[in-house]
């Protein structure tokens, strides 16, 4: 089971999607997932409509420092494929996948080569392009809604999970957790993303 932090491992609500937030997620060999949006022309890190003072996406690669470290790039605004892809070349990053972006940009996405995660949740039963996705982003909206057995199912089509852990929807985690557990895979095949990534290290590699 691969860890990930969410907008960096943050202590405090304030220092999502933050350099100190990276900082100590990287320092402490953990991936993150994170918010990229374009602003005046760059790549910025933002959640919500961008002001023009956040960080650069380029900025989270030099943090990263060669580490190579898992990526989920979660994608807020279509167009931006080409510039992502550039700037992972540009770092020699090859560990990082795109998700949530737009139907039409997903094709573009996957044309460019980019390793895309497609999403699969108890709103979006149907994954779109499954076949030709290099992996899924298995969510739980509203309830702990899949099992052991089809996360397994998955992976052995091939394909790479990455599973958003309940507590980023304000959640118990105790019930998704221990489904996990049951799941036959636990190697670099399988991901979790969580505001908690050392009670995640500790539940899952103590």
């Amino acid at each position: 089971m691969i860890i990930l932090s969410h907008r960096g491992y943050w202590k405090h609500p304030g220092e999502k999607n933050t350099r100190q937030a990276f900082v100590r997620s990287f320092d402490m060999g953990y991936g993150t997932e994170t918010d990229v949006r374009d602003c005046a022309g760059k790549l910025v890190i933002s959640h919500d409509m961008p002001r023009g003072t956040e960080m650069l996406f380029e900025e989270v690669l030099q943090i990263m420092d060669g580490r190579n470290l898992p990526l989920a790039i979660n994608i807020k605004a279509d167009g931006l494929g080409e510039a992502i892809g550039a700037l992972l070349d540009k770092y020699k990053h090859t560990n990082a996948f795109t998700f949530d972006m737009s139907i039409p940009d997903m094709v573009v996405q996957l044309r460019l080569g980019l390793p895309v995660f497609t999403g699969y949740s108890d709103i979006l039963p149907t994954p779109v392009l499954l076949e030709k996705s290099h992996g899924v982003w298995l969510d739980c909206f509203n309830s702990d809604w899949y099992d052991a057995p089809l996360v397994d199912e998955l992976i052995d089509k091939g394909k790479k999970v990455c599973v958003v852990s309940a507590d980023l929807h304000r959640r118990s985690v105790s019930a998704q957790w221990n489904t996990l557990k049951k799941c036959k895979s636990h190697s670099d095949c399988l991901m979790l993303c969580t505001d908690t990534p050392e009670a995640a290290t500790e539940f899952f590699h103590a």
